[in-house]
């Protein structure tokens, strides 16, 4: 073979090698996606079956000629001898370039096939980044919230709940994730000056008998109505209503210990044993122990429309707590004077509570209605204590956002922005109403109250809000600093980041 046709050869075969592999060099920072990978491989793959057979073909040619020539012209000049051996030398370099390429090439499809394993992906859907590995086996989501108050208060014939002021009502950082079917979760608050552990837990997920559950372990919201399973971001209201306030086990919202979920597409269950809230024994005496249970199902649910029904109860034993006395915020959590008193009960040895929930929603339109008891078992009083409380509430999103409902935990959420500010729309606008009754008349020195709460609620972008809400309240207190009937308004205004 002619010296310049083996260059060409050559040549024409490193061109090509380099054509496909210097665009995935170029972009190799970026992280390509499972398909792109797929037709990079396939494509390369294919251009070294290429250069294999072109390179056979040209050894195949070489050694025709080379048989030819030594069949046909048995003696050679040195001349034609100096010409054999250069010829043998460029087919030996043509060689050597084209296994230098393909081992480039082999090297970089084994790096691409490592990325795809071991790369990092970051999603922003979730506001914040979401960092998951490119098979999805690891994720990390840093959690922030930082949520401000406004209040003022004014028509009260007692001016000292005439008070207007600030507050942190909630500042978090934390961080949750996956592993596997493991996840994790830990939260610690700030609010107040004073740090606390909120969410702090791991959770395995896997089926139990054919059906989905869930496992938590460590501290968590306690799974009790509909709003004291909320997390206080996710209230469409400032604060939660009066069910989930009066009706609360003696361990409050939060729990340590052991809760188990199980769920499917339009229904729950949860059992749940639970201790005192991190850090509230001091050491000294037992847990509170709670045992606690949730269900709900939803018998309509579709893309357009869903009805909730529920019911919780729980039973707790009371080691510590020589009295209660509930007092419950009617107003704002920042007037602490706005308050309804259910009297000092002493020498309460356990408490039972139970409560019922139906509801519903169409397109953005949603109503609940919730009734909640709590009887605390005290001896030798010759009855138990009762506290009950009911609420209605509902809401109606003027944009078009669908009703933010989980029908696997039976709950309301954030809702998802359809046209945020800033690209082409205005955000999300909301109206609210409800209406809250607390009722502690069964204790000789309780007392009762109601509440009328009209709100706004505005979402610029998913993970920002402004909530406006008017209280108009009535208290009837038989004991404590303002006793008798009184009533006022307290306006509120709320900011809150979260992700």
């Amino acid at each position: 073979m002619r010296i310049e046709t083996v260059r060409r050869l050559a040549l024409g075969g490193s061109l090509c090698v380099l054509v496909v592999a210097t665009p995935a060099l170029a972009k190799a920072p970026a992280a390509p996606s499972n398909a792109e990978l797929a037709n990079l491989v396939k494509a390369q793959a294919a251009e070294i079956v290429d250069l294999r057979q072109r390179l056979s073909a040209v050894e195949a040619h070489e050694q025709q000629q080379i048989s030819a020539a030594t069949t046909s012209a048995p003696v050679q000049t040195a001349a034609q001898e100096q010409q054999a051996r250069t010829d043998a030398q460029v087919a030996a370099a043509a060689q050597d370039s084209r296994s230098d390429d393909l081992a480039a090439l082999q090297t970089q499809v084994a790096q691409l096939a490592a990325q795809s394993k071991h790369g990092v992906n970051v999603d922003w859907k979730a506001g914040g980044p979401t960092f998951a590995s490119q098979d999805g086996f690891f994720t990390f989501h840093p959690r922030v919230r930082v949520v401000t108050d406004v209040s003022t208060t004014s028509g009260s014939r007692y001016d000292a709940r005439n008070i207007s002021g600030t507050e942190f009502r909630d500042l978090r950082l934390g961080g949750e994730g996956t592993i596997g079917r493991f996840g994790y979760d830990l939260e610690v608050d700030f609010a107040g000056n004073v740090v606390s552990v909120k969410e702090a837990y791991i959770s395995y997920q896997t089926k139990l008998f054919g059906v989905n559950s869930k496992t938590y372990i460590g501290n968590s919201l306690n799974d009790r109505s509909i709003e004291g399973n909320m997390e206080l971001t996710s209230l469409p209201f400032a604060e939660r209503n009066a069910v989930a306030s009066v009706a609360a086990p003696e361990i409050g919202y939060f729990g340590l210990g052991l809760q188990e979920k199980l769920f499917g597409k339009n229904w729950h269950v949860s059992l749940a044993v639970k201790g005192d809230d991190n850090g509230d024994n001091d050491g000294t005496h037992n847990d509170d122990i709670a045992y606690l249970a949730r269900a709900h199902v939803d018998p309509v649910l579709n893309d357009e429309s869903f009805i909730h029904v529920g019911g919780w109860g729980y039973h707790e034993k009371l080691d510590a707590a020589t009295s209660i006395n509930k007092t419950s915020a009617i107003a704002s959590d920042f007037n602490d004077e706005v308050r309804v008193s259910a009297s000092s009960i002493a020498n309460v040895k356990g408490d039972d509570g139970y409560g019922a929930e139906i509801g519903g929603g169409w397109h953005s339109l949603w109503a609940f209605g919730e009734y909640g008891q709590r009887t605390l078992d005290v001896p030798g009083k010759g009855k138990n204590v009762e506290q009950k409380a009911w609420t209605a509430y509902g809401g109606w999103f003027l944009t078009g956002e669908q009703v933010p409902y989980s029908s696997q935990s039976g709950v309301l959420s954030r809702p998802h922005v359809l046209r945020p500010l800033g690209q082409g729309g205005a955000g999300a606008f909301e109206l609210l109403a409800r209406y809250d009754n607390f009722d502690f008349k069964d204790a000789p020195k309780g007392g009762d109250g109601h509440a009328i709460t009209i709100g706004a609620n505005w979402y610029p972008i998913d993970i920002f809000d402004l909530k406006f809400n008017y209280i108009r309240w009535q208290t009837n207190n038989i004991v404590g600093t303002f006793p008798g009937k009184d009533n006022g308004n307290t306006l509120l205004v709320r900011g809150e980041l979260v992700f």
